[in-house]
């Protein structure tokens, strides 16, 4: 599963995640969640970020392994990610990816997740996180499954 602030406003970006959530489905079982943002009128960034996380884990089956997507999470190859989202699946335990919004992460949501990745080393707009972490979901399948597409 995907969690996810807002929807994507750009409507290229919109079809490029739909593009490649539609093609990591093929790999694995994948629900997206869109969890709406927090007003930034009025309302402080850390309150906006707080609201936003509780939102998200709000949505968090029980018994999912949680990983948030934050740019001071573990570095991972594209190998590792794969082995990450297949062990979970050998395991049988489903996976729950979080993408904040424009706030990013609160440091509470972070702290709770079984894992925190970064999708690049630098901070994402959350819209091309998401496309990123999309992406990467799709590459994991063909690497499993050994298929071409990353060479």
């Amino acid at each position: 599963m995907i969690a996810a602030v807002g929807k994507p406003r750009d409507r290229h970006l919109a079809a490029a995640i739909d593009e490649y959530e539609t093609r990591a489905a093929r790999y694995w079982p994948l629900d997206v969640v869109e969890v709406r943002e927090a007003s930034g009128r009025g309302v402080a960034a850390d309150e906006a970020r707080v609201r936003e996380g509780e939102r998200l884990q709000e949505r968090v089956p029980a018994g999912a392994l949680m990983v948030v997507c934050d740019e001071r999470g573990d570095q991972l190859t594209s190998a590792q990610f794969a082995a990450l989202v297949n062990g979970a699946r050998e395991s049988a335990r489903d996976l729950a990816f979080m993408v904040g919004g424009a706030f990013g992460m609160p440091p509470a949501l972070r702290e709770r997740a079984d894992r925190v990745i970064q999708l690049a080393p630098f901070t994402l707009p959350h819209e091309l996180a998401r496309l990123v972490l999309a992406e990467q979901l799709y590459r994991a399948g063909t690497i499993v499954r050994g298929e071409p597409y990353h060479k």
